[in-house]
């Protein structure tokens, strides 16, 4: 197992389960995509997507929210072009890619149990999160289990 998530060589010599393969191109494009709302969107999708009420702040702490935002849009536009490089030349990379996405979900999950943030609404992240955990957990699972088609 820890081969499959080290590999010695890294290259594009995937041998997991195509599914796991296919399925981290729209993970890759979510993630570029939720980059670019929070950095280039005026709020940020503070308010207009997780629903922080950034109008009830003061001017100066809703700008602090929205900079925050864009920010984590930075790194997570770093993260998906990351995925993009995998995709595109080191695949055997994937499943440590899944493994990286369970860890990321399961912190924000924890730290925003430690450290919440008021909203009005359950933002679309909570359940989405709860997805993407369990999909990764099985795409992670079909990305070390060798395919007889790539041992041939």
């Amino acid at each position: 197992m820890l081969q499959g998530l080290f590999p010695h060589q890294v290259n594009n010599d995937y041998r997991g389960h195509p599914l796991a393969l296919w399925l981290f191109y729209p993970i890759t494009l979510i993630t570029l995509g939720r980059s670019l709302v929070h950095v280039f969107r005026a709020d940020g999708g503070a308010q207009s997507i997780a629903t922080i009420p950034l109008d009830s702040y003061p001017v100066e702490a809703a700008a602090a929210v929205v900079t925050i935002f864009a920010l984590w849009g930075l790194s997570q536009l770093l993260i998906g072009l990351l995925y993009v490089l995998v995709l595109w030349r080191y695949r055997a990379l994937l499943p440590l890619m899944y493994l990286s996405l369970i860890v990321e979900y399961l912190g924000r999950m924890a730290i925003s149990n430690w450290k919440p943030i008021v909203t009005l609404e359950t933002p679309p992240a909570v359940p989405g999160g709860y997805l993407i955990i369990v999909v990764s957990l099985v795409m992670l699972v079909l990305s070390l289990r060798r395919t007889p088609a790539a041992d041939g």
